[in-house]
């Protein structure tokens, strides 16, 4: 509880390979009430880590599918129809938000109830290009051009060179020296955008108004069509961070170059501090090492889910078709290209 205000944080799962770094912050927080993991996922491995996660701490509730199927980010929709309880306060927050600062939960909380007149807010997002574009017209990060505000921007929401460079930026210079505080750009307030919804927070008796009832792609929906409709904006705190992995179209790029593991390592180190913290991050790792010691067994079980048979394009079959020579060429060839668009960050 928070000032009467019952705290109810949410993630679609899973992944559990990003989630052992989410879940330490939000079961070590004294304010969550309950801690929703939507079950969105066929991956037996997966599954029994939050099982297991479940058991161990009593915060967590696990949350399935409503309709019994599973379709990646079209399947998560249904989940919302839940968010609707008074008094209280959902914050949702993607499997892959892999750093939270010190009092992150808390100060978000408070953020929230001191101003009801959004619809959603958010941290300020290391990873996501609106917030990245505050960062730029703060002049907190400079970039090699001027980068428009737009969420699925081509360099700043696609390019996994550009995600790269911006990890490693806030590693080196914000992270690893504990400066973090000096890239804080205070509240700012947005409206009739869309902005990926890596991290909000909404009032249940809002979403209440409407039955949870999440049309079409719940991030137009919850970022730009609901609140432009009621004539309502959204909002950043942009004085608590988060750092959010990757967009799809990053994920193998910082995959090569060892982004997770070096923010993992850097979690570890800061938990160090904070005991409750500390020791959640142990026993979440606990339960991770097990599970992956049975991953081979686990990924053989049954998904409790309908499967949604996806149409094969024309590509896909292509590329099996396709001798693995070739493709390895083109794989040089892309990353080649890829690599003569670095040097976005200029300081």
């Amino acid at each position: 509880m928070y000032k009467q205000y019952r705290i109810v944080v949410n993630t679609a799962a899973g992944r559990r390979r990003y989630m052992q770094y989410l879940i330490p912050y939000i079961v070590s927080s004294g304010i969550v009430d309950r801690y929703d993991i939507w079950v969105n996922t066929h991956n037996g491995a997966d599954i029994e880590f939050f099982k297991q996660v479940a058991a161990k701490f009593p915060v967590v509730n696990l949350v399935w599918q409503p309709d019994g199927v599973v379709n990646g980010n079209a399947s998560i929709n249904a989940f919302y129809k839940d968010c609707v309880e008074p008094d209280t306060i959902y914050f949702k927050l993607d499997d892959d938000i892999i750093w939270m600062e010190p009092g992150l939960i808390e100060k978000m909380v408070a953020f929230r109830i001191d101003n009801p007149q959004y619809f959603l807010v958010s941290p300020l997002v290391i990873n996501n290009s609106l917030s990245t574009y505050l960062l730029e017209m703060d002049g907190k990060i400079k970039l090699d051009d001027y980068y428009n505000a737009c969420a699925g921007h081509s360099v700043l929401w696609c390019s996994g060179i550009f995600a790269q460079e911006l990890h490693e930026w806030f590693l080196n210079k914000y992270l690893r020296t504990g400066k973090w505080e000096t890239l804080h750009v205070g509240r700012k307030e947005m409206g009739m955008t869309r902005f990926s919804i890596n991290a909000v927070l909404w009032f249940g008796d809002e979403m209440r108004k409407f039955g949870g009832i999440v049309p079409g792609d719940d991030e137009e929906f919850l970022s730009c069509i609901y609140p432009t409709q009621h004539g309502m904006s959204n909002a950043w705190n942009g004085d608590a961070i988060v750092a959010h992995f990757a967009f799809f179209t990053q994920r193998e790029q910082l995959d090569r170059a060892n982004i997770l593991e070096k923010y993992g390592k850097v979690c570890r180190e800061q938990a160090v501090a904070d005991k409750r913290l500390d020791e959640c991050f142990g026993e979440v790792k606990n339960i991770l090492d097990a599970v992956n010691v049975d991953e081979q067994e686990l990924m053989q079980r049954k998904s409790p889910y309908r499967r949604v048979i996806k149409p094969v394009s024309w590509r896909s079959r292509l590329k099996k078709l396709l001798p693995a020579w070739i493709l390895d060429i083109k794989s040089i060839r892309d990353g080649r290209k890829e690599q003569r668009r670095s040097g976005f960050i200029v300081e």
